[in-house]
């Protein structure tokens, strides 16, 4: 890991599966995000993902990076942009400080058709491992 190392890119397809289905996981049973009536009934154009399911998309990206050994310590997001199906979210990501701890720092944005869906910063270090 090195400062100002680039995370390649992932596209993530939200599809109204992933959107329910992430809901569901995490137990958020609130009508927005699984509804499209009550959601449009609430203001929305459709349902949206909740957070929870970003929060995991994050993490997964940069352990997806960084490999199997990886551990993140702390993933602080904060959410822009909805992400409403049939659009799709690209993660991007950067290595912006090193601990002496030996965590890395990534700064990590995901952009959707309507602009920046999440923005936040993960903790995560690589355990040695050894052979």
């Amino acid at each position: 890991m090195k400062v100002g190392e680039e995370l390649a890119p992932l596209e993530v397809a939200v599809t109204r599966t992933l959107i329910v289905a992430g809901a569901i996981a995490s137990r958020d049973y609130q009508d927005v995000h699984h509804d499209t009536e009550l959601a449009q009934q609430k203001g929305s154009p459709d349902i949206f993902m909740n957070i929870l399911t970003t929060n995991g998309l994050v993490g997964r990206y940069v352990t997806d990076h960084f490999g199997p050994s990886a551990v993140l310590h702390k993933v602080a997001i904060r959410l822009g942009a909805p992400n409403y199906p049939g659009d799709t979210m690209v993660l991007s990501g950067t290595v912006t400080a090193l601990g002496d701890d030996g965590t890395a720092e990534v700064t990590v944005v995901g952009a959707n058709g309507l602009g920046r869906h999440v923005t936040g910063k993960v903790t995560v270090s690589v355990p040695e491992v050894s052979a």
